[in-house]
């Protein structure tokens, strides 16, 4: 194989390019490399991404777990919120604090009817306002994987466009159709695309299962923001 290569290259009288990935690299138009840098850099921080994200979300309901197992056990409420809802290390003992500090400051008010003074209203406000800023941390981020989804196929298109286009130049100025010719130069511009498959394809998967376990997280936040917005309405009721 080796010899017939040889032999068409002599024949040829031009040599056959490096068709390693490295190679190719190396021999591409610097506006073909720069477009495989730019694609490569976007695919390693989507990786990054992705493992931050999926620490994240498995961190955040393992502490969800712990904290609500807490919290159904019967124990104080006051006692909870002193130990964790003061100065809340994850987004449900968050959301926690923030509704137990509004009732709290409600109870303070003086002269205040707890049962029809909007304190309900007060603590539903809270809490939504809580969970839209935790899952605004969580969801940082995300706009990147789904930019990189949907645009990185294209810049590496772009990349194939403009190294065929400077391939055919190459050919019509050296004369030579040979395959040995055309071959180095259209396998460095179809580099460009599919590098930039390879880190549009994660960003898309990732993208979609990392969404759906974000909205399964949101949900189970404003599961547990309901039914604590519930148990505080309900003691106002008793209070008053």
């Amino acid at each position: 194989m080796d010899r017939a290569v040889d032999a068409t290259t002599l024949a040829a009288g031009t040599p056959v390019g490096d068709l390693s990935l490295w190679g190719l690299f190396l021999q591409a138009d610097i506006v073909v490399k720069v477009v495989m840098l730019a694609l490569l850099v976007a695919s390693v921080w989507v990786w990054a991404i992705v493992f931050e994200k999926f620490v994240a979300l498995r961190r955040a309901n393992r502490a969800a777990d712990t904290f609500e197992e807490r919290f159904w056990s019967g124990g104080s409420l006051d006692e909870l919120y002193e130990r964790e809802g003061t100065k809340p290390a994850h987004p449900i003992a968050a959301v926690f604090g923030a509704a137990m500090g509004e009732w709290k400051r409600s109870l303070r008010v003086a002269g205040a009817d707890v049962a029809r003074s909007g304190v309900r209203d007060r603590v539903d406000r809270a809490i939504g306002v809580t969970i839209g800023r935790e899952m605004e941390r969580m969801e940082r981020w995300m706009i990147f994987l789904a930019s990189v989804g949907s645009v990185a196929p294209f810049i590496g298109l772009f990349g194939t466009v403009w190294g065929i286009m400077h391939s055919f130049s190459a050919i019509a100025a050296m004369h030579n159709t040979n395959l040995s010719v055309v071959a180095p130069g259209i396998a460095e511009a179809l580099f460009a695309t599919a590098i930039g498959l390879v880190a549009a394809i994660p960003a898309v998967i990732f993208y979609n299962k990392i969404s759906t376990d974000l909205s399964r997280y949101a949900a189970r936040l404003e599961g547990f923001g309901t039914e604590f917005g519930a148990i505080l309405s309900r003691q106002s009721e008793e209070r008053a």
